[in-house]
């Protein structure tokens, strides 16, 4: 079978064969260019999708962040709660696997940023922890 696999920015044209893989061929990937107007409407778009995850954290600590990208099935603390090194703060789903994401200290949860059902990116701050 061939398969074609860009990487950095080049593209490898693969062919695999009985366990054996053997390049074939080796290219430059080119991005073609978008016209300027349909490429100016999302660009003013993008900032105000932003805007809310920068004024996120206001609680004073340090942020728990999303580890990759996912979806937020369960959170276990309460802004004001108390956890110990370890504890589960939150389940994110990610690849159809369940997360389990751990307090890095022990400490006060200060301000907790995760919903349940939410969509995270990764390095998204979930939970606060002073």
């Amino acid at each position: 079978m061939k398969y074609k696999v860009t990487l950095n920015g080049r593209t490898y044209e693969v062919e695999v064969e009985a366990g054996k893989a053997m390049l074939l061929d080796e290219y430059e990937a080119i991005v073609p260019s978008a016209p300027a107007a349909p490429a100016a409407a999302p660009a003013a778009a993008a900032p105000a999708a932003a805007a809310p995850a920068a004024a996120a954290v206001t609680g004073a600590g340090e942020a728990v962040n999303a580890p990759m990208p996912g979806t937020i099935l369960k959170v276990n603390v309460t802004q004001g709660q108390k956890v110990a090194e370890g504890a589960v703060l939150c389940v994110l789903e990610a690849m159809k696997m369940e997360n389990e994401i751990l307090a890095p200290k022990a400490g006060t949860v200060t301000q907790v940023l995760a919903a349940k059902g939410a969509t995270v990116d990764t390095g998204a701050p979930l939970v606060v922890i002073g």
